[in-house]
């Protein structure tokens, strides 16, 4: 018995593969990042990571003593944490990276339901949109603190900007306020190795699709 010819190739080319996702599935993975917002995490991780450590070799002795060379390292640090607003500043100009902001400076009901969940240390899946609570008052808290640093820095920099006890006042706020950072920022760090997909998300700017609706079950991309 033979077949038409031409009939087995619409035929073929009609048929979906068994491994291929349907429509209604979408792709497997979802753009999560934009390659300017990459560029700002990593150009800001990158300045507090020299700020921290260039901290630490001026207040450990230990680290001082092996590094050496301490107008360089004070120098380091100055420029470190007087650009360290910078990637935020240039990427203002990014429509997602504006979007983002704004999706962080607003909590709702579900962000404390997400923070009460976590001081319970209650398991399940938590509300949360493209960002969680968690996440939220990370960047505010991060925010704030980099501005009083900033502050703090430039009266110990600039002798001549205020008078001895402004100065002595800057220099306590700023070094306790440099142990909580590194503090804080160890725990960012930590919760982010804890979470192989979320630094995927940073790496390469796309997450899986089952991760994006376990961890930010609220967040439509």
């Amino acid at each position: 018995m033979t077949s038409t010819p031409g009939s087995a190739g619409p035929t073929a080319a009609t048929t979906p593969r068994p491994s291929d996702p349907t429509p209604a599935e979408g792709p497997a993975r979802v753009r999560r990042f934009t390659r300017a917002e990459r560029w700002i995490h990593r150009t800001t991780a990158a300045l507090m990571g020299l700020c921290l450590f260039s901290a630490a070799c001026l207040y450990v002795p230990q680290l001082a003593q092996l590094v050496g060379r301490r107008y360089l390292v004070v120098t380091v640090h100055q420029w470190s944490g007087l650009l360290l607003p910078l990637p935020f500043l240039v990427g203002l100009v990014s429509r997602a990276f504006r979007a983002d902001l704004r999706r962080l400076n607003r909590f709702g009901p579900h962000d404390r339901d997400w923070l009460w969940a976590a001081l319970m240390r209650r398991k399940g899946r938590r509300p949360a949109g493209k960002f969680n609570a968690g996440q939220k008052s990370y960047a505010g808290w991060i925010a704030g603190a980099v501005l009083v640093m900033l502050g703090t820095g430039l009266l110990m920099w600039f002798t001549d900007l205020a008078p001895l006890a402004w100065r002595t006042s800057a220099t306590f706020v700023h070094d306790w306020l440099a142990l909580a950072v590194a503090v804080v920022v160890a725990g960012h760090v930590g919760m982010a190795i804890g979470d192989p997909e979320a630094r995927r998300g940073l790496r390469s700017g796309t997450v899986d699709r089952e991760w994006a609706k376990r961890e930010h079950p609220l967040w439509k991309p």
